[in-house]
């Protein structure tokens, strides 16, 4: 039995974040309906590649959910809504702030009910009416401002990365009022915004800001704290050397014979990034008499973390991924699996694929509204 089975999660939201989080949700057994317009998600139609008429985009965050077809816009699509709303236990919604003021809405939520309301910027401030996409928010934090090389543009993380974090903190939010409310009775709203989440997502960066009053800039793949921690070229590709502690640099310097850095001013953390440029100069000249393969081998021997950088597919088909089932699949279909499918008690479980659209509207209109 699922941690959350018996729970009814209303799914009022689209696109990455707030799906992720009722996925998250799903995947511990909670009962997921996701509302959507006659034209479905967006993210239905985020692409090439499709799966099964959908985009890959929508089956990454939509797994384990029924889809139930609703105009809100509509009188008899708000009435249903409202119903929904009544027999559900969690409610998550992506709209801009206050749109469910303005359809009338937020009366029919009792104060049992737990609200999550997902925006870029919050309910409250003066940025609170804009919309909210990764990418701006990404920008407007400061992760671009520490992200790719010191001389080149300001870069993007690969993935949309707020949105995954947001997604990731709202179902640790709604999980910490379902507690709650077991408790006591009372349901709470939590207004979660993309912007507060990539804030706090800046931790050591805006942690150094703070403390020196100096703004961090773009270091490539290098560590503002730590030395050697990054990316160095072999002989052949590219590969990690992330050395973490004073131990571990005694240990470079044994597996890569670099005699000139083995001195007492660079025996601590403070010492090796006051000599930053020579540290990575000297292992850089070094490393190019040897593949990476035989760089990763001799560190993996001293106990120094060393290992290829992989693409997706490689990273998928890995030994360490493929023993530990991390995707997930219903007959042809596959997935990431959730991450927490290890617990011992309750784990996260593979459920069913993404629905398609309006999938299971007179299902859902039977088992949570009782109506033929």
């Amino acid at each position: 039995m699922g941690a959350l089975e018996g729970v009814r999660v209303l799914d009022l939201s689209r696109v990455l974040a707030g799906p992720l989080a009722t996925q998250m949700l799903a995947d511990l057994g909670a009962d997921v309906v996701k509302v959507e317009a006659p034209w479905g998600d967006d993210t239905r139609k985020w692409g090439p590649p499709f799966i099964d008429g959908d985009a890959a985009y929508y089956h990454a965050c939509n797994r384990g959910k029924r889809s139930i077809l609703l105009d809100i816009k509509s009188e008899s699509g708000r009435h249903t809504l409202r119903q929904l709303i009544a027999h559900a236990d969690v409610i998550v919604e992506n709209f801009k702030a206050g749109t469910l003021e303005r359809m009338g809405l937020m009366t029919d939520i009792s104060d049992d009910k737990i609200l999550c309301r997902i925006t870029g910027y919050g309910q409250t401030g003066p940025r609170a009416e804009e919309p909210g996409y990764d990418l701006a928010l990404q920008a407007m934090t400061g992760i671009m401002s520490v992200t790719g090389q010191a001389d080149g543009e300001p870069a993007k993380v690969g993935v949309a990365w707020i949105d995954v974090l947001t997604g990731m903190m709202a179902s640790n939010g709604i999980m910490v009022a379902l507690f709650h409310r077991e408790r006591t009775g009372e349901g709470q709203t939590i207004d979660l915004s993309l912007y507060d989440v990539a804030l706090m997502a800046m931790v050591n960066q805006a942690q150094n800001w703070i403390a020196s009053g100096e703004n961090p800039g773009r270091m490539g793949h290098a560590h503002p704290n730590i030395v050697p921690y990054q990316a160095f070229m072999a002989s052949d590709e590219w590969f990690i050397l992330a050395c973490g502690n004073d131990a571990q640099f005694a240990n470079v310097c044994v597996a890569t014979g670099a005699t000139s850095l083995q001195r007492d001013e660079l025996s601590n953390n403070s010492g090796r990034l006051e000599a930053r440029t020579e540290i990575v100069e000297t292992l850089s000249q070094i490393f190019t008499q040897n593949t990476a393969e035989h760089w990763i081998a001799e560190f993996n021997k001293v106990g120094v973390p060393s290992v290829p950088i992989q693409s997706v597919s490689q990273a998928f088909t890995d030994s360490q991924a493929e023993s530990r089932n991390a995707l997930w699949r219903w007959g042809d279909q596959e997935s990431v699996a959730n991450a927490l499918r290890f617990m011992t008690r309750t784990p996260a479980t593979s459920s069913t694929p993404p629905p398609k659209l309006g999938e299971h509207t007179e299902e859902i209109i039977r088992d949570w509204l009782g109506h033929a």
